[in-house]
């Protein structure tokens, strides 16, 4: 008997989503950032376990703003929740458990593991506390897993708890696919974590990138791309000091793409103004944010 599904990983900005989608694919595919908020639209990952193929959705954080950009992204992990078989939600085990109280006001009553994250950060006798309060809740999760990233506690047993919630079902993906996006989305976002990584301030979230031609051949990639900005100010941040910004964030760009796709990438990259992006539904469409 096989099993495949979709299972969403949700939480708060910054809670680690990204960081768990590429340590379920063996691959840095979805950008990780310090600064909350990186992640703007879902992206899959692949993964075959015992008798099984999880199809797992990386979401943008839950969170309430009036920004237009940000109700798109509260709409994608909305979405997500909303088509998957199970949702993970993930809890540092430093948070309030208020964010989860929020999930839950969201969630619609679904299927879902409450994953207790970042479980290295506090003592085990702080850590017991926190099972406890999460405890309180028991009748409302499957499963309650403690996970640490940096001692890889947790992996195995989240796997196994998700396949007992998946419908039976035949592979829905060729075995030898890790991912349902495609390199050019991919680059795209490893643009956008340079500038996460590189920038600081209002920058990374006034900016967006644009491949504007992307050809693949068996040993190389060529990749035109242009950073969009607010404002002329930002402009001249971005491209730095005679280009070093620029150079910087192009050098770590291409990075992460010849590591994934284990072959050399000429990227050429340029900067521009486009006032007022992210604050009209016409402009973030051509950006793939689209209201749908």
């Amino acid at each position: 008997m096989t099993k495949a599904g979709f299972v969403a990983l949700v939480g708060r900005p910054n809670a680690g989503k990204s960081t768990l989608l590429n340590t379920l694919a063996h691959e840095h595919l979805a950008m990780v950032s310090h600064k909350a908020n990186a992640t703007r639209k879902r992206l899959n990952c692949i993964v075959l376990h015992q008798n099984a193929q999880i199809i797992f959705t990386d979401t943008p954080g839950i969170h309430q703003q009036e920004k237009l950009l940000n109700q798109f992204m509260l709409n994608e992990a909305l979405k997500a929740l909303g088509d998957c078989d199970l949702s993970v939600f993930i809890a540092p085990a430093t948070d309030n458990v208020q964010h989860y109280k929020d999930f839950l006001s969201l969630c619609n009553h679904r299927r879902h593991i409450l994953l207790l994250s970042k479980i290295d950060t506090i003592t085990q006798a702080d850590l017991l506390v926190k099972i406890t309060e999460y405890q309180a809740y028991s009748h409302l999760y499957e499963a309650l897993i403690p996970y640490s990233a940096t001692k890889k506690i947790g992996i195995t047993s989240l796997l196994t708890e998700i396949i007992k919630y998946l419908p039976k079902s035949p592979p829905l993906y060729d075995e030898e696919i890790i991912t349902t996006e495609n390199f050019r989305e991919l680059y795209k976002e490893m643009i956008r974590e340079a500038i996460f990584e590189y920038m600081s301030d209002e920058i990374p979230y006034e900016s967006d990138v644009q491949i504007l031609a992307f050809k693949e051949s068996p040993l190389l990639d060529r990749v035109k791309a242009v950073i969009v900005v607010d404002k002329e100010s930002q402009k001249g941040l971005m491209i730095g000091k005679k280009g070093e910004n620029i150079k910087r964030i192009g050098r770590k760009s291409r990075e992460l793409m010849e590591a994934l796709s284990e072959k050399k990438v000429f990227l050429e990259l340029s900067v521009k103004v486009k006032k007022g992006w992210s604050k009209k539904k016409e402009f973030l469409a051509q950006f793939g944010y689209n209201f749908e």
